[in-house]
């Protein structure tokens, strides 16, 4: 069986509801992870899933809840679902990536790390937000139609009687 579907059947409730012991099991445990991984600045993971979850101090599943939070922001990653516990992982990592990812995933709790300081400078981290924030804006250049307005089609209705009805 997948290790990922282990990690879903533990991690969660018959109802899709997270497992609170855990996560906050977890959650600790990821934390320490990604400490090891910027305090040493270790660009480059590789070894099978057995290894890497004693090198990480995860258990096998761990591991690979672990990929599956990491791999939007890694090449060469085997599919989540697929993960065993002989699967071959050779990823590199990139920080600014993984610091972006972190921000999409509204993970404060991993972004705002103080090993952090020791990849980028302060600025540079708060560069790398405003980024990954501004990413997600929609600028509209044409101005909005009014409920009230004439419809654009020209049928000479108002948007609202016309187009606009949902």
């Amino acid at each position: 069986m997948a290790l990922f579907d282990a990690w879903k059947r533990v991690a969660f409730d018959p109802q899709n509801q997270p497992v609170k012991h855990v996560w906050d099991e977890y959650l600790l445990k990821e934390k320490a992870v990604y400490e090891n991984i910027l305090e040493n600045k270790i660009t480059k993971v590789e070894g099978i899933i057995v290894e890497l979850a004693e090198k990480f101090h995860l258990s096998n599943i761990q591991m690979c809840a672990f990929f599956d939070g990491i791999h939007e922001c890694v090449d060469g990653l085997p599919e989540i679902g697929e993960i065993e516990d002989d699967t071959k992982i050779d990823i590199h990592i990139e920080f600014d990536r993984l610091y972006k990812q972190m921000v999409e995933y509204k993970a404060d709790h991993l972004y705002s790390l103080k090993a952090w300081d020791g990849i980028f400078p302060a600025e540079k981290q708060k560069e790398l937000y405003t980024e990954q924030k501004r990413s997600h804006t929609i600028v509209r250049n044409e101005a909005k139609i009014g409920r009230n307005d004439p419809c654009t089609c020209g049928s000479g209705k108002k948007y609202k009687k016309c187009c606009g009805v949902a």
